[in-house]
Order: C-alpha cells, then sequence, then structure tokens
C-alpha cells in the first residue's frame, strides 16, 4: 500500500485568511470571537460568532461573475483551495489530471443562497429566484468549483457528517491515494452558516453558549462552558503519495498514518455519554498509525465547550491510552476560532500539521475552572513546547458520526 503525505495547506478562519496568519494567532492563543456583525442579532438569545473578517474572494476567481455564482461557502473553500494548491506546487509538476481528485464537504452547504431565494420567492414570486439557486445551495458544489478551476478529473466528492465532515474528507481522500486510487487530492471542508436561522436552530436545541462575553464564549473543557461559538471558514490540505511527491521535490510538511470512521448509533444529536463511538474511531486511527505509549503525542481534541461533548470525549482518550492519558497533550482550538462546522476538521488537522512541524501544541485558551470530569492536560492558555511525533484529530457530528485522522512528523 501506498504512503500519504501533506504538500499544501490553505486557511481561511477567523483568526486568519492565510497560513502564516492563521498558525501565529493559534500558538498565540489569539481569540476570533465577537460580536455579531453579520446580521441583526436582537432577536435572538445569542450575541456572539466568530466571524471571518477582512476576505477578498476576488483574491481567488477570475472576474465577478464567478463570485456572483458562488455562495459564500464555495468562496471560502476555493480561497483556502488556492492557498494550498499553490504552497504544494503540484500544478508545476508532470500530473496526471485524471489521478488528481477533489474531496471537500461542508456541514449546510449553500444555507445563506437558500435564505435568500425563498425570501424572493415570498416576497416577488417564482420568475425572481436565481437560476443559479441549485449549484450555489447544493453541497457538494465546493467540490465540483475546485475541481473544475484546477481540473481535477480524478476521484471527486463531498462528504456531509456535519461537524466530523472535513475529517472524514480528509481520511477517505487518505484512503483513495493509500489504496491506488489516486495520486492526489485537494481535501477538506468549508461552512458560512452564520445567519439568522441557522443560529436560531442551534440556539433552540440548546447547543450554543448564551454569554455575551468573548472570553466567556467557548470554553472547552472548563467547568463552566455552557455550548459551543458558531464559527466559520475553510480548511485545505493537498494529499500526496509520498513517491509521487518525491519524485517532483515537494516539501513534505507531515505523513498521514491513520484514520477511524465509526457511529453511535444512539441518538441524533446528543453522543453516547459511554463514548464507545470515538473510542472505536481513535482506536482505529491510532492502530493503524502504529502509535504506541511511548510515543509523544498531540490530540487535538473536538472540544465543542458543551457539556456533554467534553466530558465524553475526556473520558474516551482515557479509555483508549489508560494511564497515560494524563501525559497526553491535549487542546480544543475552538476556544480561539469557535465551531467551524464542516470545515472544523480541516482547520484542526492544519493545526496538527503546523503542531509537528513546528514542535509547538496549541493552547486551550479562557481555561479557569477545571471539572472533575475534565482532569487531563488541555494545555491551558499558553501554548507548550513539545518534540511531538505523532498528533490526532478528533471531530464528532450531529448524527453520532465519529471520525479521527493520524499525522506523523517528518
Amino acid at each position: 500500500m501506498c504512503r500519504v503525505v501533506v504538500t499544501g495547506l490553505g486557511v481561511i478562519s477567523p483568526v486568519g485568511n492565510d497560513i502564516e496568519t492563521f498558525w501565529n494567532s493559534i500558538r498565540n492563543g489569539k481569540c476570533g470571537i465577537g460580536k455579531i456583525e453579520r446580521f441583526d442579532a436582537s432577536r435572538l438569545k445569542v450575541s456572539l460568532d466568530a466571524e471571518v473578517k477582512d476576505f477578498e474572494p476576488k483574491k481567488y476567481y477570475s472576474n465577478a461573475a464567478e463570485i456572483r455564482k458562488s455562495d459564500l461557502f464555495m468562496q471560502y473553500a476555493m480561497g483556502a483551495a488556492t492557498q494550498a494548491v499553490e504552497q504544494s506546487g503540484i500544478l508545476e509538476s508532470d500530473l496526471d489530471r485524471e489521478r488528481f481528485g477533489v474531496y471537500v464537504g461542508s456541514g449546510i452547504g449553500g444555507i445563506n443562497s437558500t435564505i435568500r431565494e425563498t425570501n424572493k420567492l415570498t416576497e416577488k414570486g417564482p420568475d425572481f429566484v436565481s437560476p443559479f439557486f441549485v449549484p450555489m445551495m447544493i453541497s457538494n458544489m465546493a467540490a465540483g468549483a475546485i475541481s473544475i478551476k484546477f481540473g481535477a478529473k480524478g476521484p471527486t466528492l463531498p462528504v456531509v457528517t456535519a461537524c466530523a465532515t472535513s475529517t472524514h474528507t480528509i481520511g477517505e481522500a487518505y484512503r483513495a491515494i493509500k489504496h491506488g486510487y489516486a495520486d492526489a487530492i485537494i481535501a477538506g471542508g468549508a461552512e458560512a452558516s452564520i445567519n439568522e436561522l441557522a443560529m436560531a436552530g442551534f440556539v433552540n436545541c440548546q447547543a450554543l453558549n448564551l454569554s455575551d462575553d468573548p472570553a466567556q464564549g467557548s470554553l472547552p473543557f472548563d467547568k463552566r462552558r455552557g455550548g459551543f461559538v458558531m464559527g466559520e471558514g475553510a480548511g485545505i490540505l493537498v494529499l500526496e503519495e509520498y513517491e509521487h511527491a518525491k519524485k517532483r521535490g515537494a516539501r513534505i510538511l507531515a505523513e498521514v498514518t491513520g484514520y477511524g470512521n465509526t457511529s453511535d448509533a444512539y441518538h441524533i444529536t446528543a453522543p453516547d455519554p459511554e463514548g464507545s463511538g470515538a473510542v472505536r474511531a481513535i482506536k482505529s486511527a491510532i492502530t493503524e498509525a502504529g502509535i504506541n505509549e511511548n510515543d509523544d503525542l498531540y490530540i487535538n481534541a473536538h472540544g465543542t465547550g458543551t457539556h456533554l461533548n467534553d466530558a465524553m470525549e475526556t473520558k474516551a482518550i482515557k479509555t483508549v491510552f489508560g494511564k497515560k492519558a494524563y501525559d497526553v497533550h491535549v487542546s480544543s482550538t475552538k476556544s480561539m476560532t469557535g465551531h467551524m462546522m464542516g470545515a472544523t476538521g480541516a482547520v484542526e488537522a492544519i493545526c496538527c500539521v503546523l503542531a509537528l512541524s513546528n514542535g509547538i501544541v496549541p493552547p486551550t485558551i479562557n481555561y479557569q475552572e477545571k471539572d472533575e470530569e475534565c482532569d487531563l492536560d488541555y494545555t491551558p492558555n499558553s501554548a507548550a513546547k513539545a518534540d511531538i511525533k505523532y498528533a490526532i484529530s478528533t471531530s464528532l457530528g450531529f448524527g453520532g458520526h465519529n471520525a479521527c485522522i493520524a499525522f506523523k512528523k517528518v
């Protein structure tokens, strides 16, 4: 079987719209959470979100017409994909486009376009609905648009598994390359669902933190936690078969070494309190990766800041690693980015790659009050220097979807 490596990274996020800015923010504990500015939130109980700032889609599209035909989640995906492809340098090589794919998903898709065109239908009638409404709405279109831009004619598909979406896209892309179906795949996810409708839905299912203080908005593993903060953006990685990357002289950023994909089969929104699905996903990834108890390890936890998730995830980590769990570096970068939904897994995978290559574990910021249910080392408030060999990222989605991806330092 083939080895799989990472040769490109790209990000659009609440703490930076390029890899350098993003990583500087993450390692220095910069918080991207603030008051909702995207729309009038006066009718909502929630007042915080984590918005992308200063995004310029014209940097990634050849003309304004293309932008008008693209929902915001597609624009974020295109921005991150362009960065990742450019960093990889893969288009400058002797690339077989029929073995070059795109695995990019979204948890919700073009919800902003859906709201806008629904309002047109209600207020003006069916003749005023955009002819581009359907391609702007459907969740596969980020993958489709990226494939068109870069001429990627190989295996191409989206994944829709809520908050586990882009960990699954990376994992499935890894498997496709590992088993010989592609030489390289652009993999990740995007989300742009900061609007009144989506946030009202999450408020009413009691998922969001209702604090009005940005420093108390996203509190993973802290006893004061009360829900997540809605984020947005995109994360993209270029995955490539090792010999293919080596032959063209690519800079290898990390190796992908393991993947786990399981279901709780328990509840549509609540995680299995015993964490059995998460345990199996993590075990699958670390077993395939060959991680043992003597290896220095970083876990970028799902860590949403909801009571059920953080307690369950802590229990799952302890079940998998036993006493060693207390020596493992753990953090939740959602404390800075908010919960980026379908993009969150890829953005957190990028954090793992950067943690490995820089020897720095990102912090969990705004951590103050210990919880007896959450008693691991969550790297509180300040980044930690650590010569880690492996990093894993866990993502857990509504519907009971669990995913874990493992990376190795090169």
